[in-house]
């Protein structure tokens, strides 16, 4: 092992850790929107499994598209209130302020 101690490790000299400094609602919101979307898009990688959307063996570019289109319809979706998590984490938040 080498002898790296992390109980020292912290932030790079200059950078200070701002947890608990958020105190813009449309961050919070934003963020609780990010994460929702993380979790749409793995339901949503999920339901199609390794066959393709359309059941199809696909080439890495095909595969690479369909990634995207899956973050970008899950990015929508919890924009357009998805699961409902995003204002429920965002309403958490904002009462622990």
């Amino acid at each position: 092992m080498s002898g790296v101690n992390l109980a020292t490790a912290g932030p790079p000299p200059g950078i200070e850790p701002q947890i608990g400094q958020i105190d813009d609602p449309a961050k919070i919101r934003d963020a609780a929107q990010q994460f929702e979307a993380l979790l749409l898009a793995q339901v949503l990688q999920s339901a199609h499994g390794d066959g393709g959307w359309l059941g199809s063996g696909e080439d890495s570019a095909g595969s690479c598209a369909g990634s995207f289109a899956e973050q970008q319809l899950a990015l929508t979706m919890a924009r357009q209130g998805g699961f409902g998590l995003a204002d429920l984490i965002s309403k958490g938040l904002e009462r622990s302020q």
